[in-house]
């Protein structure tokens, strides 16, 4: 069995079909990093995710003015894993580590888990520690 026909690809394909068919993203790629995890890398619909210091300064300019800020959406790192998966947070930091040599050094990923019912489930995974999100 090739590369292209492992478990982890099965994953990654999954994941990627389902940003594509169900989620809308475009221009998605699966990038090969330096024999680590294949990550997914796309443009979702909308952005996904503002920094809380640029939260609070989108607030105070939206108060102030009356507009909303615009939000362009960004693109994304994906990292497509499954549960059965034993993770820890030096896979985690390694990932991390391989997408700078890919493409620019990023914060944060999309971690994608899929369930054995082919259901993807996403959560915003950041490296280090980040300020709470302001209501």
């Amino acid at each position: 069995m090739g590369p292209s026909h492992s478990p982890v690809a099965d994953v990654a394909s999954t994941v990627l079909r389902n940003l594509q068919d169900q989620h809308d993203w475009i221009s998605l790629h699966v990038k090969s990093t330096a024999g680590r995890r294949p990550l997914i890398r796309g443009l979702p619909p909308r952005r996904l995710y503002m920094h809380p210091d640029d939260q609070i300064a989108a607030l105070t300019r939206e108060k102030a003015t009356g507009e909303p800020v615009p939000s362009d959406p960004e693109y994304e790192w994906v990292l497509a894993v499954h549960p059965e998966e034993k993770w820890t947070l030096g896979g985690f930091a390694s990932v991390f580590d391989s997408i700078y040599h890919v493409g620019p050094r990023a914060k944060r990923i999309l971690l994608a888990t899929v369930h054995n019912d082919s259901t993807v489930v996403y959560y915003l995974m950041h490296e280090g520690m980040v300020k709470p999100r302001q209501n």
